[in-house]
């Protein structure tokens, strides 16, 4: 049994067992033999997404390829007891990155991206193809420095008005950051069910969009009486219902 915890983790898309060796994704192996300057013989920390921590020696290494063997296994048990699905207006640059990386690691269990009428971001279906993966991608690495082993699933960028269409009759409890007509998140009944935050992008939601979401079941949040930025509104949100129903 390993006696101290290895303290690099790897994300694999393998059916991972003990006893079993699995050959690390390219990227993986890349970083493991050229960053980190693993040999033969280390032992590093795998997850798939199933919630379990495997950990596994180096067997193999070969020209960006390496071969782990599981020995141990770990359930964990750090998951946030909420159920939080971020819908997330799509920003530009490093923002969304940022956005979903921390989002990661406050514990979100899914990401929404929306498409809004005042995103700055524009995808037309191959571009939005790749954004996607890059998003996976970043959850993944977000996972492996956090610690989970539960992977939140980034879906396919669509409108609001598309999203609400799809699921429009869920049990859930719906906030919507927006200063008028808002309640404070303290004022709000602890939620039983999942919770749906929507943040707007750069340019915060459209009146029209802000109606069809209070139309939907979406109830006005304030978060102060100063203007976040859409990076800062998500996080802090998601920071602010850990602390009052949460594990904070």
């Amino acid at each position: 049994m390993i006696k101290h915890m290895p303290k690099n983790r790897f994300y694999s898309p393998a059916l991972l067992s003990i006893g079993s060796s699995v050959q690390l994704p390219e990227a993986a192996a890349i970083h493991a033999i050229r960053v980190l300057r693993m040999t033969v013989g280390d032992v590093a920390i795998l997850f798939n997404g199933d919630g379990i921590d495997y950990i596994g020696k180096f067997t193999s290494i070969k020209k960006n390829e390496v071969v782990v063997n599981i020995t141990e296994s770990i359930a964990l048990t750090n998951e946030s007891p909420l159920n939080i699905t971020l819908l997330q207006g799509i920003s530009s640059g490093d923002r969304m990155d940022y956005t979903i990386q921390k989002a990661v690691e406050l514990g979100v269990k899914q990401i929404q991206p929306i498409a809004t009428e005042r995103s700055v971001v524009k995808l037309n279906a191959e571009r939005a193809a790749k954004r996607l993966a890059h998003w996976q991608n970043v959850v993944h690495s977000a996972c492996e420095q956090s610690g989970r082993a539960v992977v939140p699933q980034v879906a396919a960028p669509v409108s609001l008005g598309h999203w609400l269409s799809v699921n429009s009759h869920q049990d859930a409890c719906r906030i919507l950051l927006n200063p008028i007509g808002a309640k404070r998140l303290v004022e709000l009944e602890k939620p039983n069910a999942t919770i749906q935050l929507l943040i707007g992008a750069e340019g915060g939601l459209s009146q029209n969009e802000i109606t069809i979401a209070s139309n939907n079941g979406f109830q006005s949040i304030l978060l102060g009486p100063r203007v976040l930025r859409t990076e800062t509104a998500a996080l802090a949100a998601m920071a602010s219902l850990h602390s009052i129903w949460g594990d904070f």
